[in-house]
């Protein structure tokens, strides 16, 4: 008579347990598209409501095509500069200890940890004109604050521990093993690193890279700080389309935000062609 009680109440629970993963599917969903896909779906919707020409006509403006070419040189400065640095960090945090191993992982992390508004008001007080430096910038005519070398300060801050971060991982799976055995049969330092190394690492490096170049090209707060946001001089994409939006000029703030959300498709297109590729590595 136990079982026969017992059974039907087990049925009953498994129905339940059922039910929990339709439920928080569904809950994730929703929070999903409230917060990433309606918003995301307006924007398109705001830009081509009154067809593609107006549209096309909002990217031709002036201004719209300096922030666009302010953006790429940002992101054509920093993200090479940024893939150097994480290369030799990540190699030396991988490959060696030393003092201040701790601090120097945890000073690549603070990017993560300090608000972009935060990150530019300290480059205000270390290069602007009352700063650390201030002065000694003046007296070599050197404008750091309000001008293209502050943002590519801000940029370079804000897209730092990408590369690192993404390498780390990869160097400590595949151990130094084959690199030793390199150097064992001959090889310096140089061709190690191009000829294993390199390859051993270029997926967590692509990623790496693309992640670094989507926050360079879409950084807003930090950059927004130190370049005072003139338009036409120091106005990349990101505050080209605030600057619209406070102006009213809302079809031009939105054409302007349609190539950002592109950027954001394409990365992460990209990075799931990178996932597949490292996944289909590790099984072979």
């Amino acid at each position: 008579m136990s079982t026969i009680v017992e059974l039907p109440r087990s049925k009953r629970a498994a129905k339940k347990i059922e039910w929990v993963p339709v439920v928080l599917i569904t809950i994730s969903i929703g929070f999903l598209a409230l917060v990433i896909y309606i918003p995301a779906i307006n924007v398109f919707y705001q830009a081509f409501r009154k067809g593609v020409g107006p549209f096309l006509a909002n990217l031709q403006q002036p201004n719209f095509i300096t922030a666009v070419k302010l953006t790429i040189a940002l992101a054509a400065i920093s993200v090479p500069l940024n893939t150097v640095f994480g290369l030799c960090a990540a190699w030396a945090l991988a490959r060696r200890q030393f003092r201040g191993r701790a601090l120097l992982l945890s000073i690549i992390d603070l990017p993560f940890a300090i608000s972009p508004v935060v990150a530019g008001l300290m480059l205000v007080l270390l290069y602007g004109r009352n700063g650390w430096f201030g002065p000694a910038l003046q007296s070599a005519d050197i404008k750091i604050i309000f001008a293209f070398p502050g943002m590519v300060l801000a940029t370079m801050f804000v897209s730092l521990p990408f590369v690192a971060r993404e390498v780390i991982p990869v160097l400590d799976e595949i151990g130094p093993e084959q690199e030793e055995a390199a150097s064992t049969l001959g090889a310096n330092s140089w061709q190690t690193f191009w000829r294993v190394t390199l390859p051993s690492i270029r997926w967590g490096l692509l990623y790496g890279l693309i992640l670094t170049n989507a926050r360079a090209m879409g950084e807003f707060g930090a950059v927004s700080v130190v370049s005072g946001n003139l338009a036409g001089k120091t106005q990349s994409l990101p505050l080209f389309v605030e600057e619209e939006y406070k102006q009213y000029a809302t079809e031009s703030a939105y054409s302007a935000a349609v190539l950002l959300a592109l950027l954001a498709v394409v990365t992460l297109v990209v990075k799931e062609i990178m996932q597949r590729k490292t996944r289909i590595r590790d099984e072979e």
